[in-house]
C-alpha cells in the first residue's frame, strides 16, 4: 500500500533550464500530408518560443522516424518533443519510449492529433493546414509546462479472481495456475463448465461439449493453484489494480458467514443467457409445439432412433421449421424493448452455424423428417461452418427467406391438415410468394443475452456497451481490459461468441494479467490528483464531487499550533478524471500533467493566433 500524498508529490523539471522543444510533423503515408501543407506547419513550429528544430517525416512511427527524434535530443540537447500524427491511441506510447530512448523523461512529451482530428475531417487543404498550425502552438505551449514526472510504483498480489466457472473462467483459470499465479475461481451454480455442458457435440470439430467440459473441470479441479468456490456469489469489490479486495458469501448455506478474497487483478468471465421470447412471439408458449434451439437440443440427444421417426411426447415429429434470428439483429420499431427497455440489435453469431448443424443432425438420425429452415441470412462466418450450410442443403433442408418487416407467422393448423402448425411466410427467394408450410414442431434459434456479471461490475464501476455485454477499451488494441485497470474480460460476456473464440479470449485475458503481476510491483500513470497544501482550506467540495472510493480524504492537522482540515489524495485509487480540480474554489488541487496552467497556456496560445489562421 503506498502512503497518502500531502504535498506535489512529484519530480519536477529543472525549472532553470529553458525549454529546448523539438516538433516533428508525419505525413502518414499521404493521410496527412495529403491535406495538410506539413511544410508550412514546420515552417510555422520554428518561429514558435522555445523551439529548437523542427522537421516533417514521411512516417515518424517508423524505427528512422523515431531514430530521428532520438539523433536530435543528443545533438541538440532538446528536453521537450511534440509530434503531430495520428491518434495519441494509437502511438503516444511509441513516442513517449523514443524520447525515453533519448535520455528524457517521458512525461516530457506532447502529442497532437492531425490525422483523425484534422486531415480526415477537414476537405480544405487551407483549413486544415491552418487548423494543424494551430494546434502545433498550443502542444508548444503546454510543453513548454510540463514537468518531469514518475510513475507511482504500487506493489501487486499474485493471486487472481476469475468470476465465472464456464469454458472461458476454467481456460483462464487453468492458463493462469500453469504459469504459476494462485486462483480463485468462483461459481454462482453448483455446476461448472457452463452451457457448454449442454451441447451434444461442438462444431466445427465434432468434439463432444460435456467431454471438453470433463476435460476442463478434471484439470482444474487437480491443479493445486486453484481454488474452486462453487455456489458461491461476489458481493462487492474494492482496491485498485494490485490490490482488489472482492466480497463473497455462499449462496446456499443458511447464516453463512461473508468472506474477502484479497487478488491483484479479476477476470470477468459471467458468460451469458439464451434470450427468452416473449409470450406468443411465434407462438412460443401458446403452442406446446413451438421450443428453443437449446431446447431441441436437448430433446433430440434424449430421442431413441426407434423406426426412424422423432417422437416427442409420444408424438410423432413428421415436418420441423426452423426460424432464425429470435431475438437477435431485432429492429426498432418492429421489435418490442425487454424489460430493461433494451433490444438485441446485433448478430447473435453462433445461431446460424448451430441451427444448420442441428438440421444435419436431426435428418442424420431421422432421416425420413422434413426440414424447413426460415432465414433472414444466413451467417456461417467461422472456419468450416459453409461446410454445415452445404451438408443442409444436400440432405434436403428447403430454405425459405424472409424480411424483418415480414417474419413467418405461426398459427394453429386447421383440423385435417398435415400438422399441428401452420408456418405461413413471404419468401424472398420466390420473389415475394406467400407460402404456408404445415409442420408438427417449430425450433426458435434464439440468441445470445449479457448474463447479469453481478454486483462485482457495479462495485468496480465496469462499463457495458448498448447492447448490455461488457465492454472493452478498444475492439482491437485492447480487446480484452475494460477501462479499469486490473480488470479483464474473457468470454461471452463480452459479446456473442462460439467456444474457440471464449477460450481464446480467455487465454488473452490470462496473458494480459500475467503480463500485469509478473513482477510483482505495478507502475501506475501519474496523471493523478494533487493538492497544494498552501491553498487547501479543507471546504470539501472536491470529496463531495469525487466518485472513487478512497481517492480523496479529508484530514485534520497541526500547522502553527492550529487545527486545519486538508484534501489528501491516495494516488492508487485516484483515476485522474479532474472533478476535483473544477469543485476546489481556491484552485488548490491539480491533476499531474494536465494542470490548469496547462489548460490556460494552451488556451491562450489558441487565442492569440491571427484571425486569418485561427478561421
Amino acid at each position: 500500500m503506498i502512503e497518502p500524498q500531502e504535498t506535489n508529490g512529484i519530480a519536477a523539471g529543472d525549472e532553470e533550464v529553458a525549454p529546448r522543444i523539438g516538433v516533428y510533423v508525419c505525413h502518414c503515408g499521404g493521410n496527412i500530408s495529403d491535406v495538410v501543407d506539413v511544410e508550412a506547419v514546420v515552417r510555422h513550429a520554428e518561429g514558435l518560443d522555445g523551439v529548437v528544430v523542427a522537421r516533417d517525416y514521411p512516417f515518424m512511427c517508423s524505427d528512422p522516424g523515431q531514430n530521428l527524434i532520438v539523433e536530435d535530443i543528443e545533438k541538440h540537447g532538446l528536453n521537450r518533443v511534440v509530434v503531430a500524427s495520428c491518434s495519441p491511441s494509437l502511438h503516444e506510447t511509441t513516442f513517449r519510449q523514443t524520447v525515453v530512448r533519448g535520455g528524457l523523461n517521458p512525461f516530457l512529451y506532447e502529442h497532437v492529433n492531425v490525422r483523425e482530428q484534422v486531415s480526415w475531417v477537414h476537405g480544405s487543404a487551407e483549413q486544415a493546414t491552418t487548423k494543424s498550425s494551430t494546434l502545433v502552438s498550443a502542444a508548444v505551449a503546454r510543453v513548454r509546462k510540463h514537468e518531469a514526472l514518475s510513475p507511482i510504483r504500487v506493489g501487486a498480489r499474485s493471486k487472481v479472481l476469475v468470476v465465472g466457472g464456464g469454458v472461458a473462467g476454467l481456460k483462464a483459470a487453468l492458463d493462469l495456475a500453469e504459469w504459476g499465479f494462485p486462483v480463485a475461481l468462483v461459481e454462482m451454480s453448483a455446476r461448472l463448465g457452463g452451457h457448454v455442458n449442454d451441447l451434444g457435440t461442438l462444431f466445427p470439430t465434432g468434439e463432444s461439449g460435456p467431454e471438453l467440459v470433463r476435460t476442463f473441470v478434471d484439470r482444474v479441479t487437480a491443479h493445486p493453484g486453484i481454488e474452486v468456490l462453487t455456489e458461491t456469489r461476489v458481493t462487492g469489490a474494492s482496491g485498485y489494480v494490485g490490490n482488489f479486495d472482492v466480497q463473497a458469501e455462499k449462496v446456499n448455506e443458511e447464516d453463512a458467514s461473508p468472506f474477502e478474497i484479497q487478488v491483484g487483478a479479476v477476470v470477468l468471465a459471467s458468460g451469458f443467457r439464451h434470450y427468452e421470447p416473449a409470450k406468443r412471439e411465434y407462438g412460443y408458449k401458446k403452442f406446446p409445439s413451438v421450443v428453443t434451439l437449446p431446447d431441441f437440443l436437448a430433446t433430440l440427444d434424449r430421442a431413441e432412433a426407434g423406426d426412424g421417426r422423432l417422437r416427442i411426447d409420444d408424438e410423432e415429429v413428421r415436418r420441423v421449421a426452423f426460424i432464425h434470428c429470435v431475438g437477435s439483429r431485432q429492429v426498432p420499431g418492429l421489435h418490442k424493448p425487454d424489460s430493461e427497455g433494451r433490444l438485441n440489435e446485433n448478430c447473435s453469431r453462433v445461431c446460424c452455424t448451430a441451427t444448420l448443424k442441428a438440421e444435419a443432425d436431426l435428418l442424420d438420425r431421422f432421416p425420413g423428417t422434413a426440414v424447413y429452415d426460415f432465414y433472414r441470412d444466413i451467417r456461417t462466418y467461422g472456419h468450416g461452418h459453409e461446410e454445415y450450410y452445404e451438408n443442409a442443403s444436400k440432405k434436403g433442408v428447403i430454405f425459405l427467406r424472409f424480411e424483418p418487416e415480414t417474419p413467418p407467422a405461426v398459427k394453429k393448423a386447421k383440423s385435417g391438415d398435415e400438422g399441428r402448425l401452420l408456418v405461413t411466410v413471404k419468401d424472398g427467394l420466390t420473389w415475394g410468394e406467400e407460402v404456408e408450410v404445415p409442420v408438427d414442431l417449430v425450433v426458435l434459434a434464439t440468441g445470445m443475452v449479457p448474463a447479469d456479471p453481478g454486483p462485482i461490475a457495479t462495485s468496480l464501476k465496469i462499463a457495458s456497451g448498448s447492447d448490455g455485454f461488457l465492454q472493452e477499451v478498444h475492439p482491437k488494441l485492447r480487446p480484452v481490459e475494460v477501462a479499469v485497470r486490473g480488470v479483464v474480460l474473457a468470454g461471452t460476456c463480452q459479446s456473442p461468441r462460439d467456444v474457440e473464440e471464449t477460450c481464446a479470449s480467455a487465454s488473452a485475458a490470462a496473458v494480459k494479467v500475467a503480463g500485469l503481476l509478473n513482477s510483482g510491483e505495478l507502475e501506475l500513470d501519474p496523471y493523478v490528483a494533487r493538492v497544494n497544501k498552501d491553498r487547501c482550506d479543507g471546504t470539501g467540495a472536491c470529496l463531495a464531487e469525487c466518485e472513487y472510493d478512497g481517492a480523496l480524504e479529508i484530514v485534520s492537522a497541526e500547522i502553527d499550533g492550529k487545527t486545519v482540515r486538508k484534501a489528501v489524495v491516495h494516488e492508487a485509487f485516484c483515476t485522474g478524471c479532474g472533478a476535483c480540480v473544477a469543485a476546489c474554489p481556491n484552485r488548490a488541487i491539480d491533476v499531474n500533467g494536465w494542470t490548469l496552467d496547462q489548460f490556460g497556456a494552451m488556451v491562450d496560445e489558441i487565442l492569440a493566433v491571427p484571425e486569418e489562421v485561427s478561421k
